[in-house]
C-alpha cells in the first residue's frame, strides 16, 4: 500500500508507494484502485495516458481546462526527475492562487494526483525526464487553457539548480510563453469556480 498526504491544494494528494526491489531490479504499483478511491474519495475514470519528455530546464504549465468536465491527472517521473505543482485556479476557493509541490523522480517514484479544476506545471529538472499520466478525459484543444508559470502573483518558488547540480535555464513553450497571468485569466472569465464539476 502507498503512503499518501493531501496536498496545501485540496484536491491534489501526493503518493509514495512500497517498492520492492532485489538484485533484479525493483517493482510497484504506482496506481491502485480501490486504495485510490478510499483516500480520494472517488475514482478516476481513465480516458487518455499522456508521456512527455523534456530537457532539463523544461517548464510545461500551468495547464487547465474548462470544468465541466475538466480534467483530473494522475502522474508521475518513471525516469529522470521533475517538480511537480498543484495551483488552485478555482475562483472562489478558500485556497484560490496557492501551490504545493511534490518531487517526482526515478528513486522514490511518487505520484501526484490532481481533481478536475486544478492547475498542474513541472519543472524538468535533468535531461531526459520522462513523464506519465492518466487523465480523466481526453485532450480538446477548445477547452485547455494556460496561466503564466512565472506569474509573480502565484510567486511559485521554481529550482534554479538541476539534479546534477549544474544551472537550470528555464524554457517555456510558445504557447506557455504568450499564457495570460492569473489576474488576466480571472478578468476574462477563462478560470473554474469553485464547487463546479
Amino acid at each position: 500500500m502507498s503512503q499518501y498526504r493531501e496536498l496545501k491544494v485540496p484536491g491534489a494528494w501526493e503518493f509514495t508507494p512500497k517498492q520492492f526491489g532485489d538484485d533484479r531490479g525493483v517493482f510497484l504499483e504506482w496506481f491502485r484502485e480501490p486504495g485510490f478511491s478510499e483516500i480520494t474519495g472517488r475514482t478516476l475514470d481513465l480516458q487518455q495516458a499522456n508521456c512527455s519528455v523534456s530537457a532539463a530546464g523544461v517548464l510545461r504549465g500551468i495547464h487547465f481546462a474548462d470544468v465541466p468536465p475538466g480534467q483530473a491527472k494522475y502522474v508521475t517521473c518513471v525516469k529522470g526527475a521533475i517538480l511537480d505543482i498543484a495551483v488552485d485556479l478555482r475562483v472562489g476557493s478558500p485556497t484560490f492562487g496557492q501551490w504545493d509541490s511534490v518531487l517526482l523522480d526515478d528513486v522514490d517514484r511518487r505520484a501526484i494526483f490532481l481533481s478536475e479544476g486544478l492547475g498542474h506545471a513541472f519543472l524538468s529538472l535533468e535531461d531526459n525526464s520522462t513523464v506519465v499520466y492518466l487523465c480523466s478525459t481526453g485532450y480538446a484543444p477548445e477547452r485547455e487553457h494556460e496561466v503564466h508559470p512565472l506569474d509573480p502573483d502565484i510567486a511559485i518558488d521554481w529550482p534554479t539548480v538541476g539534479r546534477s547540480g549544474e544551472p537550470l535555464n528555464i524554457t517555456l513553450s510558445a504557447k506557455d510563453t504568450a499564457a495570460p497571468s492569473l489576474q488576466d485569466a480571472v478578468s476574462a472569465g477563462l478560470l473554474p469556480t469553485f464547487g463546479e464539476g
